[in-house]
């Protein structure tokens, strides 16, 4: 199977609630996502991504529109963190992603999966989908996500 990957990073704050250590206060991160696909190699004569399976520049467009300027400087609070919520709230234009789990790297990794497989499907009718993501939350910690075959 042949994949392509594209590296994007962004800035997002986020806490645990439940934490035992200091995961449970605000904090921030520089994430990483690693973004794979695959697909059939376009063989267009004349097309300007003909030989690859997409255009480097086009994952970075779907990506920063889906996911990468959406979470880009925001806090990524859980739909349940209701004190952090009401705080965020209270802070004039503040820019706040709500979502539906505790914002740990695996479920940020799945939800961002989930948003990236929806925009990335089969776009050029070449059988194009998401493979793999791996979001970075540091250098030395990650969560990865695979396809189902």
């Amino acid at each position: 199977m042949l994949t392509i990957t594209r590296k994007l990073e962004f800035d997002a704050g986020h806490r645990i609630p439940d934490h035992k250590s200091q995961c449970r206060n605000l904090h921030g991160h520089r994430y990483t996502v690693e973004i794979t696909l695959t697909g059939a190699v376009i063989d267009v004569e004349g097309s300007s991504d003909n030989g690859m399976i997409m255009d480097f520049s086009d994952v970075k467009t779907l990506a920063k529109e889906h996911l990468v300027d959406v979470w880009d400087h925001a806090f990524l609070v859980y739909e349940k963190d209701h004190a952090v919520r009401e705080f965020l709230q209270s802070l004039p234009g503040h820019k706040t992603v709500v979502i539906d789990r505790i914002p740990t790297v695996e479920n940020l990794a799945q939800t961002a999966f989930d948003i990236l497989k929806a925009a990335f499907h089969d776009r050029y009718g070449t059988g194009l989908k998401l493979a793999r993501l791996v979001l970075h939350e540091t250098p030395n910690c990650w969560a990865e996500i695979t396809a189902e075959a």
